[in-house]
């Protein structure tokens, strides 16, 4: 986006590009379909790292309609299902042929596996080491991505580059990512899908300073593996449960097991039911199969018991447990499993309105490798366009 862009504004243009050939992370974008932007841009938690302020300067710069418009423009069909963006063709290979073909209209010159080692501004250029080669430039565009996914380019070289030149990086860490829990019960459940609200605490380091534990919620599908959980509705809390288990502190989850029942409810439904067989078959029905022995467990119950013996207090557990399933969070599957990265070069030494470097006049920032993180449903595709666009349109300037 920011080679077209800024060829687009007249300026010759040549994009490096360290792998075989551009657009591998695109492909795998959306589990391959490429989710390339969402309707919905109104919470300002969509996005987290930098500031509100600096996010929005840049996404109004190029809006969820001016990219649809930009792909619709170059020939790519789109879907929209419930706010998100697709290409109808349901594949992320369209996406990135189709930017191709634009960069190859624009005269992009591409060349591929130059890797970028050093970069250095001297009598009023900049030159650009690669591996085998060198090139000289007016403006330079870092636009290398994080650590997530590094089988598809993305090493962390763009930070290295970054700091070679006197910028602050923020620490990258793992969002978007599953999480490990230590509890013996995931490998059990390894294989179950479910609906559930998650809860994630984050354990004050020191009580007695009068701090506060953190706690954020998010409903959807859990996806049990064997060494924790998994999918979207962890993806969207993990970037803060990774961050604070590098800063020592306890993580733990709390899962509502049936998110759409209240605690009276189930209480209701739990003395109604038939209680004339097992605890094994008095809650068949209720909960998946692979689900009743563990909770039962964990109330140290046992699945042959009679039901019509349960008292108040064990049937009292057992409602606490379903509603709040417990685990402890211990770790994350790293960058490889990760989609994105948190953290980044320090926003606060960039342009806003140019993603312009405020060390270095013609070295500009894009995408991922900006503290600017966003969560899953195409918003980290929208902070690329835009932030692509708006670095490409101001260097060539």
């Amino acid at each position: 986006m920011a080679a077209i862009t800024a060829a687009r504004c007249g300026a010759q243009v040549t994009l490096l590009e360290g792998m075989e050939k551009p657009g591998k992370k695109l492909l795998v974008t959306g589990n391959g379909k490429c989710n390339l932007t969402n309707l919905k841009q109104e919470c300002a938690d969509f996005y987290r790292g930098a500031t509100t302020a600096f996010i929005q300067t840049v996404l109004r710069q190029f809006t969820v309609a001016d990219t649809m418009q930009f792909f619709e423009e170059l020939g790519l069909l789109l879907t929209e299902r419930n706010g998100y963006v697709y290409p109808n063709v349901g594949q992320a290979l369209a996406v990135v042929e189709i930017l191709l073909m634009e960069c190859a209209r624009r005269h992009v010159r591409i060349k591929n596996r130059e890797k970028v080692t050093e970069l250095r501004y001297e009598r009023g250029h900049w030159y650009i080491q690669t591996e085998g080669w060198h090139y000289e430039a007016d403006a330079v565009i870092l636009a290398a991505g994080s650590k997530a996914a590094p089988k598809t380019g993305s090493d962390g070289s763009g930070y290295q580059l970054a700091k070679s030149l006197g910028h602050h990086v923020i620490s990258p860490w793992e969002a978007l990512t599953p999480l490990k829990a230590s509890d013996a019960c995931v490998k059990r459940l390894a294989g179950l899908r479910m609906p559930i609200q998650l809860t994630l605490h984050i354990h004050a380091e020191n009580t007695d300073a009068g701090s506060a534990d953190a706690i954020y919620h998010e409903s959807g599908e859990v996806q049990w593996t064997d060494y924790g959980i998994s999918g979207i509705v962890v993806f969207q809390l993990s970037r803060y449960a990774v961050q604070a288990l590098q800063h020592g502190q306890t993580v733990t989850a709390s899962l509502d097991l049936l998110p759409t029942l209240s605690v009276e409810s189930l209480r209701h439904i739990l003395t109604t039911r038939p209680a004339d067989g097992t605890l094994l078959q008095y809650l068949t029905g209720l909960l998946p199969a692979k689900m009743i022995p563990v909770l039962l467990e964990r109330c140290r119950l046992r699945a042959e018991q009679k039901a019509s013996v349960l008292t108040d207090a064990e049937q009292e557990a057992l409602l606490h447990e379903i509603k709040h399933f417990g685990l402890t969070i211990v770790g994350c599957k790293g960058y490889d499993m990760a989609q994105v990265c948190a953290g980044g070069v320090d926003t606060c030494e960039i342009s806003a309105d140019s993603l312009e470097s405020l060390l270095h006049p013609g070295l500009y920032f894009s995408g991922e490798l900006l503290d600017v993180d966003g969560i899953c449903g195409g918003y980290n595709l929208q902070w690329a366009w835009s932030s692509g666009y708006t670095a490409g349109f101001h260097a060539a300037g």
